[in-house]
């Protein structure tokens, strides 16, 4: 009868460790990618527009899809914002697993204790102030809106002559586009968790 090879639990939870990780790293990584198309994204169709020379007459023509097409650009923000939280999310629960198998390992080996900054009570909560993840969230906010007063604008310029309390409704439509945005990402990261 053969034996059975016994599994060796120290090489288990090493390649436990190294997948996680690896996720952890890999979130980070899809964050960065994910924060940067959305800006070439804005950045090339805004460059697109300015370098197109457009008289008083023919801005009016093009108003309509203009405003579409930058409602289209506040929607991805949305849609941007959606992936930090996840993928911010991700690297949490992965934080957090690693920290499981650390706290496994100090449980039955008391003198590495020290040896470890971080553990399940002290890695960085996942809406951090002042985190990368948070600050790249922010920008988006801040670009989303811009897509949304600017959708607003190019929309009441479609409607007729932009008179000046038009400006107010773009600047209001600017400060309530950044505060959904912002607060959008936020219930994304804390509903998350849960």
């Amino acid at each position: 009868m053969a034996t059975k090879p016994k599994p060796n639990p120290d090489e288990i939870l090493m390649a436990e460790f190294e997948y996680i990780a690896n996720t952890a790293f890999q979130a980070n990584e899809d964050r960065s990618r994910v924060a940067s198309f959305y800006f070439v994204s804005v950045g090339s169709l805004v460059a697109a527009i300015l370098g197109t020379q457009f008289a008083r007459d023919e801005l009016r023509s093009v108003a309509l899809p203009f405003g579409l097409l930058f409602l289209m650009l506040t929607l991805l923000g949305a849609l941007t914002s959606a992936q930090l939280a996840r993928l911010r999310v991700a690297w949490h629960e992965s934080a957090e697993a690693m920290n499981t198998i650390k706290d496994f390992y100090i449980k039955h080996n008391k003198e590495i204790e020290p040896a470890f900054k971080w553990r399940r009570t002290s890695i960085p909560k996942a809406d951090k102030f002042m985190s990368i993840a948070n600050l790249m969230a922010l920008e988006v906010a801040l670009l989303a809106a811009l897509t949304t007063a600017a959708a607003v604008y190019f929309l009441l310029l479609a409607l007729g002559d932009v008179a000046w309390w038009n400006w107010l409704v773009v600047g209001l439509s600017l400060l309530i586009g950044w505060l959904l945005q912002w607060l959008w990402y936020k219930s994304l990261l804390r509903g998350n968790r849960e």
